[in-house]
């Protein structure tokens, strides 16, 4: 079963990055995950498969943006 990141989730992964950090941001979504580590910057891509094997836990989850005008999320039905 898929694992539901989205860009801006901090994610900690199994195995430690060299600088000794496990965090990191989602910065891509798709048939590769991007990455970029918390503490020194390095942005790394991973194979969905390979990002799912070595994923730990996600420690937080990106803030939603704020809604547009018109949108119909709130109301799924689309009646107003």
């Amino acid at each position: 079963m898929p694992v539901n990141v989205n860009v801006g989730d901090v994610v900690r992964m199994r195995k430690p990055h060299p600088c000794g950090s496990f965090d990191w941001q989602v910065t891509r979504i798709g048939a590769d995950i991007g990455l970029k580590c918390q503490t020194c910057g390095r942005r790394v891509m991973l194979t969905r498969h390979d990002f799912e094997k070595r994923l730990k836990t996600i420690l937080e989850h990106a803030t939603p943006p704020d809604e547009p005008p018109g949108s119909l999320r709130g109301n799924p039905s689309g009646l107003l």
